[in-house]
């Protein structure tokens, strides 16, 4: 059931006391073009990937289920081995499930080799499989131990233009993780399809690829090569960051902007209650970031150097946002998430919005 029609973010008022130095984001109205449905009544979703053929495939957090969106909005549920290895092996609970997704590319068989981020009775993991049609095969482990939690699982997955695969995990509730370089928590990890530490890494053997962070569940990168992350904040600040290879981001010891040669200091700071941004998608000239707790769209213009001031779009028009890609048309599909147990839902929630910009 599409709902067309023009949607105008709000004004948003961020003063909120700031301590000395901090960067406070202003927000001015902003605007986006037509906002559809492409699906509704889905449960709880999470994870967003495009496959070639331009269908998507969607995580589904606590039935621990894949399903594939074309554009035109049928659903198709994936079966197979994967599928089943997934019902058995996935335990959901608090924020941990079936969370990332990613497309790694053609598989040797003609079909597509596929990751997804998984909780388990004992740890997050990696599971690389082949999905041919809507059957995926057999599930491989390739990274494991990652630290769960009901909270701060992490999750996302991404494949960078350097052709790696990357990896969001979160501090799983203990904040010495995040500067501990010998755990897999509270970091972005970077890792061959194998799951092997990729070459060229900080260190040289570890998959870490960036240290001190919270909760990062948004990667993308603009045309240029930067590296973008958004972060969750705990009570103050929530963040998005420009990745540099071993940079550290100073969590627990820093929340927001630091002004501490240590640490690498955010590109923009929102009030948790503005924000708590989930995934984020990069396009010729903004990163959009998805806010879950701020129930909004944020935009957050490139310039050449850095970023500009950040708007609002979709205010709480929608609810709760746990993800943002560019589609294969050009328009960015957006995940609400509001029945994910903290939000309210809405008649026929959750959905996909298929959202004009540019």
């Amino acid at each position: 059931m599409a709902r067309g029609g023009l949607v105008l973010a709000v004004l948003v008022g961020l003063l909120c006391g700031c301590s000395a130095g901090q960067a406070t984001v202003a927000s001015p109205t902003g605007s986006t073009g037509s906002v559809t449905d492409v699906v509704t009544d889905l449960e709880a979703p999470w994870g967003l990937a495009f496959l070639a053929d331009g269908r998507a495939m969607v995580t589904l957090r606590d039935a621990a289920k894949i399903v594939l969106v074309t554009a035109d909005g049928d659903v198709t549920a994936v079966t197979g081995p994967g599928a089943d290895q997934l019902a058995d092996v996935v335990s959901p609970g608090g924020e941990g499930g079936l969370l990332g997704v990613a497309v790694l590319g053609e598989a040797s068989s003609g079909g597509t080799d596929v990751a997804v981020y998984a909780t388990t009775a004992d740890d997050n993991r990696v599971l690389r499989g082949t999905l041919e049609g809507d059957e995926l095969g057999e599930l491989t482990p390739i990274v494991t131990g990652i630290h769960k939690a009901g909270n701060h699982d992490g999750g996302r997955l991404a494949v960078g233009p350097d052709g790696f695969l990357y990896v969001t995990t979160g501090d799983a509730g203990e904040r010495s993780n995040a500067q501990d370089p010998g755990s897999l928590n509270g970091k972005i990890l970077r890792v061959t399809f194998d799951g092997s530490p990729a070459p060229g890494n900080p260190t040289p053997g570890s998959p870490v690829w960036s240290l001190g962070h919270r909760n990062v569940q948004g990667l993308g990168w603009a045309a240029g090569g930067r590296m973008f992350a958004s972060e969750f904040g705990q009570d103050t600040w929530d963040e998005l960051n420009l990745v540099e290879p071993g940079g550290n981001y100073g969590w627990p010891l820093v929340e927001g902007v630091g002004d501490d040669a240590r640490f690498v200091d955010p590109l923009a700071t929102w009030a948790t209650s503005d924000a708590s941004p989930s995934g984020l998608a990069v396009t010729d000239d903004a990163v959009y970031l998805a806010a879950l707790r701020g129930a909004r769209l944020w935009r957050v213009p490139l310039t050449r150097d850095g970023v500009g001031t950040p708007e609002a779009l979709l205010v709480r028009e929608y609810g709760r946002l746990r993800a943002v890609e560019v589609a294969p048309d050009g328009s960015l599909w957006v995940l609400t998430n509001n029945t994910d147990g903290r939000g309210e839902p809405r008649p026929d929630d959750d959905r996909i919005l298929r959202v004009s910009v540019g």
